[in-house]
């Protein structure tokens, strides 16, 4: 990847990243809400989790102080 990157730098920009850093991304906290409420679930299956999940995401959608609290701790904002 290096000689490919050396080789075409006149028009690749590359930019390093860290390879994980949750701090900076704001669906880590929803996601982090959401493990919450499934954390002590035994599910009965695949379909059971989904709808789990997907009712954990439908009350945090009406809950915007949280979108928004996941928001500012990643440095981001959003203009209304």
């Amino acid at each position: 990847m290096r000689e490919f990157i050396a080789a075409n730098e006149d028009w690749l920009t590359v930019f390093q990243l860290p390879s994980y850093a949750p701090d900076l991304n704001p669906q880590e906290g929803i996601w982090a809400l959401v493990k919450r409420g499934i954390g002590n679930l035994a599910a009965a299956n695949i379909d059971h989790l989904a709808k789990t999940v997907r009712t954990r995401l439908k009350k945090i959608q009406y809950r915007p102080h949280l979108i928004d609290g996941c928001l500012a701790q990643s440095g981001l904002d959003i203009d209304d």
